[in-house]
């Protein structure tokens, strides 16, 4: 049996029709920030991607660093997906 995904705006309905219920909800979830992690790179890319950075106006390097590895990721992961679904649906 398979579940319908819900959409925005019916999650935001349930949510504010449940908003002042207290049995509706469960307990709190505690969320830590992760630590920043650290990557060296070659001077030279470094300086490739600073100029870049520039470029393409944003405030600091790591900014935009930080920009293009979301994108890449989101790329990378969109792929994963759609591989595994083809393979899903060979399968089965």
């Amino acid at each position: 049996m398979s579940k319908r995904k819900l959409t925005e705006k019916e999650i935001d309905r349930i949510v504010v029709s449940q908003a002042d219920d207290d049995s509706a909800w469960g307990k709190p979830v505690r969320v830590r920030r992760t630590k920043p992690a650290s990557v060296s790179i070659p001077a030279e890319l470094a300086a490739r991607a600073a100029f870049l950075a520039q470029v393409h106006r944003k405030k600091s390097l790591e900014e935009w660093l930080k920009h293009i590895i979301e994108e890449r990721i989101e790329l990378e992961e969109a792929a994963f997906i759609g591989v595994k679904q083809d393979l899903s649906s060979k399968a089965g």
